[in-house]
């Protein structure tokens, strides 16, 4: 049976893990949705004889029956390279290649409406909270007084994204932001803004959850710093996982129904882990290479499994 593999052709996490199921020897096919329709072709019966469907990418096929898993890495949108580019053609290329996909037996890593869900930072944080967690004091508002009150609570405060990203072309990742507790909080009514509890850290942790496998990373942090994605403190160490956070990520990726995240955490003095996020989609590459912690082999060891009847 084939694993097939989800991605955009520039990926160096994706190849890590296409090699270790080369290693295996575990049929896979490669593609980018971006290239359907022109370099992806497809077509599925729905006929009296059931469901049967193909895939095509350059010279290899694949029959849909023999899909045993699929990994959603990092996929191009559908139709976004098609000679004529179109709303509509965009939303019936997604339509027909998810939905196909959909209606296999394959294994998802992550399945699109999972991860559709879990993209969502304040269902996130419910579900973080439900889990047993230690989640920071959070407030998405467009009242100003509201913020402002928030403030006057917890003084020492960071203003994040919602989102995450600036919808940009390239996106743009927005920095989180310390701000002050007397800041004037009157633009919060322009649209909803997200403040947070400042947790002054001692470190980093990313922690990579692949099915049941744990892959802790820690770094050195300043306890000033707000954003260490744009700041240097070192490299990632193997991190032992304390045995309440174990058994929070076990409840968050149950009711996430996720298969792969990749958790933040910033650690206090007192050695407390405070979740900040979960990235369904997040990058390993780095850890892997940091603490030579196996992801990528425990990645597909999952995708080379059968799927369950």
């Amino acid at each position: 049976m084939t694993v097939l593999v989800l991605t955009c052709e520039e990926d160096l996490t994706a190849d890590m893990v296409v090699a270790k199921l080369h290693d295996l020897g575990v049929p896979l096919v490669r593609l980018d949705p971006a290239d359907l329709p022109g370099r992806v072709d497809l077509s599925a019966d729905y006929g009296s004889n059931g469901f049967h469907g193909f895939l095509k990418t350059n010279e290899r096929m694949v029959s849909l029956s023999s899909l045993r898993s699929v990994w959603v890495r990092r996929p191009g949108t559908p139709g976004t390279r098609a000679e004529e580019q179109s709303t509509w053609l965009t939303a019936e290329a997604e339509q027909a290649l998810y939905g196909m996909l959909t209606s296999t037996r394959a294994r998802w890593m992550n399945h699109p409406a999972a991860a559709g869900q879990a993209r969502y930072k304040p269902w996130q944080l419910h579900i973080a909270q439900q889990s047993g967690f230690v989640v920071p004091a959070t407030l998405i508002t467009s009242f100003p007084a509201v913020a402002r009150q928030f403030a006057a609570t917890y003084q020492d405060l960071v203003v994040k994204s919602v989102s995450g990203k600036h919808p940009g072309d390239p996106p743009m990742v927005l920095p989180t932001t310390r701000i002050s507790p007397d800041a004037d909080f009157s633009a919060v009514a322009a649209g909803p803004t997200l403040l947070q509890q400042h947790v002054r850290k001692q470190a980093d942790i990313r922690l990579t959850c692949v099915g049941g496998n744990l892959f802790a990373a820690r770094k050195e942090a300043d306890p000033d710093e707000v954003d260490s994605r744009f700041t240097e403190h070192g490299a990632w160490k193997p991190a032992e996982v304390p045995d309440l956070v174990r058994r929070s990520v076990s409840l968050y990726m149950t009711r996430t129904q996720l298969a792969y995240g990749a958790f933040d955490f910033a650690e206090d003095r007192d050695g407390t882990w405070w979740f900040l996020e979960c990235n369904q989609g997040g990058q390993f590459g780095f850890v892997q290479l940091d603490t030579d912690q196996p992801i990528a082999e425990a990645i597909a060891a999952w995708l080379a499994e059968e799927p369950l009847d």
